[in-house]
């Protein structure tokens, strides 16, 4: 069997609030936006890294409860950057506002420079340079 990861859906308590840390965060689009019809119409929304939505989607679905996960859950979304300094610029917003969870971190590799944040919804996101993904990637014997 060849499965292939495709999507991981978010039970969000915020989705308005969600979208928009998704866009200016991670700079994802929306790139299907179903409002079905009705006074019990639930909006559902697809998120995507531009050019990559046949490939891999965030989808944000309304009604949630918000999560309070613990400082010692390291259980995250991780995004791939490419450099230190969009790491660092990252770790800089999210404290200006209030929701950096992890200062910047050098770990070996795999691990590479990290920081994570805090989304409207409790769930946390790491932001990386020098991991075995995407940008910014360094190639090693895994």
């Amino acid at each position: 069997m060849n499965a292939s990861l495709t999507h991981i859906a978010l039970h969000v308590a915020n989705l308005e609030a969600c979208i928009d840390f998704y866009q200016r965060y991670a700079g994802l689009s929306i790139v299907r936006d179903r409002r079905p019809h009705g006074p019990d119409g639930k909006r559902i929304v697809w998120l995507a890294e531009p050019s990559k939505a046949n490939e891999f989607i965030i989808v944000v679905l309304p009604g949630g409860p918000e999560k309070a996960q613990q400082e010692n859950d390291f259980s995250h979304l991780g995004f791939a950057l490419a450099s230190k300094t969009e790491v660092d610029n990252i770790a800089e917003q999210a404290s200006c506002e209030g929701i950096l969870v992890w200062p910047c971190k050098q770990e070996p590799y795999p691990v590479g420079y990290y920081c994570g944040i805090k989304d409207p919804d409790g769930n946390f996101v790491e932001f990386s340079y020098g991991q075995p993904l995407g940008p910014g990637a360094k190639q090693e014997n895994l």
